[in-house]
């Protein structure tokens, strides 16, 4: 292997790793992950969740720098698609739930009686959206 080789490796393992550690930070601050086992009521279960996060944040990055390509068939990839979208799912509702997201909208826009037409909105929209993304767009 050149230098050239070896510093280009370097270099995406330090980005890689430096935005794996940002963003379980990230999840750490907000307190997304007591915040989840608060609410499904697996307080006993906050270490898998911990070690969870990290583990995916370090082998994302490793995937990231192989770019792996796998051919799974249907019955594997419909889990791995649903796992990775509950995941963002649950990130983005944890998000909106520390930053008041919903009731500031509401208020603002005057619909605060009806919270609950505002988020299924949201989540109808992100479903169809995705689903036409998926439909439309994938290979």
């Amino acid at each position: 292997m050149t230098i050239n080789v070896l510093f280009v490796m370097l270099t995406g393992l330090a980005g890689g790793l430096a935005v794996g550690s940002g963003f379980v930070a990230f999840l750490a601050v907000l307190g997304v992950i007591p915040r989840l086992t608060q609410l499904t009521k697996t307080m006993g279960m906050i270490y898998w969740y911990e070690w969870s996060v990290v583990l995916g944040a370090i082998l994302g990055t490793f995937a990231s720098i192989q770019d792996p390509v796998w051919h799974f068939s249907g019955f594997i990839a419909i889990p791995i698609g649903l796992a990775g979208g509950t995941f963002v799912g649950m990130l983005a509702a944890a998000l909106t739930e520390v930053l008041n997201v919903f009731p500031i909208l509401a208020k603002r826009i005057g619909i605060e009686d009806r919270i609950v037409t505002l988020i299924m909105a949201i989540v109808l929209g992100k479903v169809f959206g995705s689903l036409f993304q998926w439909v439309y767009f994938v290979d």
